[in-house]
């Protein structure tokens, strides 16, 4: 991606010199309540709220970030300012005003206002305090994990973090989970699937307006953002953790839906094109 002369975000809360700590479940607990998250399809945010009851306390500790991670963090204030410009101009067209979330940067671990949360959860956004939060090193378990790398398919994540925000501020999200408690848990995990597929769409989007403001995309940048796509999918996640697959469990979608919906927001920059919750769950 072309972000030379970009501006910083300011809405950055950069908080890698504050270890969280919570007495009960602990680090360790928590990986694998990740892991067991994965094979059975929990929403985060509920083993969040599930964990956030421990006694937790907070480190203040001197931080000295890497030249590779300072480099990332510029990086990610940057791809933020982008997605403040764009959805401030897309909610002016819709006749709203667009309030953008905070980027938590942390280490190890975090308190949101969703409850605690490791590394291991990885990138998330909480609509109880509007911040996406993310652990840097997360793109380098991406590119060791999954083989998925490259600035643009860092951008993705990071955009499609904000689409849940985007959600949030058009009441999407809300009514969603509010459904959600409601229903069946399979029902539920294919709500949560329309949920994570319009943020993917939602990420096309602002790169399609993100490339008309600026030109950030280069040669090769969108094939980085839909091979990450795919290897995000729950059918590729699943067969790589347990060597097969549980389609009732899917939470996120498979590989050809998030590639699909990424895609399709990346050539129609359109938010009304969005609409993952008419079709039937077949036609996603």
């Amino acid at each position: 991606m072309n972000l030379e002369g970009r501006r910083e975000s300011k809405n950055v809360d950069d908080r890698r010199g504050r270890a969280t700590k919570t007495a009960g479940l602990g680090i360790g607990g928590l990986i694998i309540a990740g892991i067991i998250m994965l094979l059975t399809g929990k929403d985060p945010t509920s083993m969040l709220e599930q964990v956030g009851s421990g006694i937790t306390t907070t480190e203040n500790t001197e931080y000295v970030a890497t030249a590779e991670e300072q480099e990332l963090a510029t990086f990610a204030s940057k791809i933020l300012a982008g997605t403040e410009d764009v959805w401030t101009a897309e909610f002016k067209k819709m006749g709203r005003t667009y309030t953008p979330p905070k980027l938590v940067l942390f280490k190890g671990s975090v308190q949101s206002g969703c409850g605690n949360a490791s590394s291991s959860t990885g990138p998330f956004y909480c609509s109880a305090d509007q911040c996406v939060y993310i652990d840097l090193e997360f793109f380098s378990s991406m590119y060791q994990q999954l083989g998925a790398d490259g600035d643009f398919a860092y951008a993705y994540v990071i955009a499609h973090e904000v689409g849940h925000h985007v959600q949030y501020l058009l009441g999407t999200l809300g009514a969603a989970h509010e459904k959600m408690s409601r229903v069946s848990q399979t029902e539920a995990n294919q709500i949560s699937v329309r949920l994570e597929l319009q943020a993917d769409y939602y990420a096309g989007v602002w790169a399609y307006h993100d490339n008309k403001m600026f030109g950030s995309l280069e040669d090769g940048d969108i094939e980085e953002g839909l091979h990450v796509a795919s290897v995000i999918g729950d059918d590729y996640l699943q067969k790589k953790a347990r060597g097969y697959t549980v389609p009732e469990s899917f939470n996120h979608g498979t590989s050809a839906q998030r590639a699909k919906w990424l895609k399709k927001g990346l050539s129609t920059g359109s938010v009304a094109g969005g609409d993952t919750f008419s079709p039937s769950y077949n036609a996603l």
